[in-house]
């Protein structure tokens, strides 16, 4: 299974609601990045990304995107094959 990395912070409903959509497709391991307790890591998020807001997905060395990228390429049947599933 690839591995999964989300620029997250403690209180992002969006968060929350990704993580759940990556367990439910099997995902055991998320190295959550959380860009509230070092500002430094929303620099690098924004400079990988060039977006502000959490979450941020990474599926390997890919950027999904924010929760709503995540929900439409799972919806398109992209999430799986991504995963490696």
């Amino acid at each position: 299974m690839s591995a999964v990395k989300m620029y997250t912070t403690e209180v992002c409903p969006f968060c929350v609601r990704a993580k759940m959509l990556l367990k439910q497709r099997g995902v055991e391991q998320i190295e959550e990045i959380r860009v509230d307790l070092d500002p430094t890591q929303r620099q690098q998020m924004m400079a990988l990304t060039g977006r502000r807001t959490v979450p941020q997905i990474f599926i390997g060395d890919t950027h999904v995107g924010g929760c709503d990228d995540l929900m439409a390429l799972d919806q398109r049947g992209g999430l799986l094959p991504m995963l490696g599933r």
